[in-house]
């Protein structure tokens, strides 16, 4: 398997007094994945995006950008990567057309970013000022701009936040089509749901401990409970039953239910990634 990314035994504090951010933190993101980073606020998640993004490299341990090193790397490196930040810098006077303009001359290629910005549903305020955006507006503007360069990498932070759900099915559409063609992803977001939807494989980080890595659907067996949960009627009255799931196909009482009562719903007693998150983050990481 190829890696975009291997973090191999990371360290790294802002200054020498400073305690650690990033402790002996090591993971791989295959190319062509999505990859997701959660943990809560202070975690360490911003860190490890800036030095896998260059903005920092007082790092002890090693980077490799597809199997080189990363320290080696020097501005080219940003022709093929794409950023788009939680707390975006846009330049409030100009409009969404001339902003990306602007970033798309610091780049040998780039895409059709007028066409991605009747996409993302704003074509019909390209032309007005950014300081009139609502926060809706410059996180998709923020998203386009992050692919103004055709980036074989993406890293993006928060990328539905504050979307109402269309725009943010939009953008998770596009998310897709872009790992659909090649591209690695890397996606920082409290929204667990963009993670169940979205992510191959996820890693959680909580005071700068690498605490698991895993993808949702294994995550959710581990974590899950192996129920069939049956809501029905009896005499017209709304009831519910659990039964194991490992021995569904014999359990007497669970094939009269389903044979003699009218059925409300039949589902699997899954856990979400919420309760994932708490579950994992909730542990005591090592200080």
């Amino acid at each position: 398997m190829e890696y975009a990314f291997s973090l191999q035994n990371i360290n790294f504090r802002y200054s020498k007094k400073r305690p650690l951010v990033l402790n002996d933190v090591s993971l791989n993101v295959a190319k062509g994945t999505i990859f997701g980073l959660l943990g809560p606020s202070g975690a360490g998640k911003s860190t490890t995006q800036k030095l896998m993004t260059k903005l920092l490299d007082d790092y002890d341990g090693n980077i490799l950008y597809f199997g080189k090193d990363l320290k080696k790397f020097g501005t080219s490196f940003y022709e093929d990567v794409g950023v788009g930040f939680e707390m975006p810098v846009h330049f409030n006077k100009l409009t969404a057309m001339e902003n990306l303009s602007f970033f798309a001359r610091l780049y040998r290629k780039n895409i059709d970013y007028e066409a991605l910005l009747v996409r993302v549903g704003l074509g019909e305020a390209k032309n007005q000022q950014v300081g009139q955006f609502s926060k809706g507006m410059k996180v998709r503007l923020n998203f386009v701009r992050a692919l103004l360069n055709d980036p074989d990498v993406i890293f993006l932070d928060e990328p539905t936040n504050g979307l109402d759900p269309t725009n943010a099915r939009i953008i998770k559409d596009i998310i897709r089509e872009l790992k659909a063609q090649g591209k690695t992803i890397f996606i920082s977001t409290h929204l667990m749901g963009d993670v169940e939807e979205l992510c191959d494989e996820v890693a959680f980080i909580a005071n700068g401990h690498l605490l698991t890595i895993s993808s949702p659907k294994k995550l959710k067996l581990q974590y899950g409970k192996r129920n069939i949960i049956v809501e029905y009627y009896q005499d017209d009255v709304p009831m519910k039953s659990v039964f194991p799931l490992d021995t569904i196909g014999t359990d007497a009482a669970f094939l009269d239910i389903i044979k003699t009562k009218k059925i409300i719903t039949i589902h699997s007693d899954e856990v979400s990634m919420e309760q994932i998150f708490i579950d994992i983050v909730g542990q005591k990481a090592p200080q």
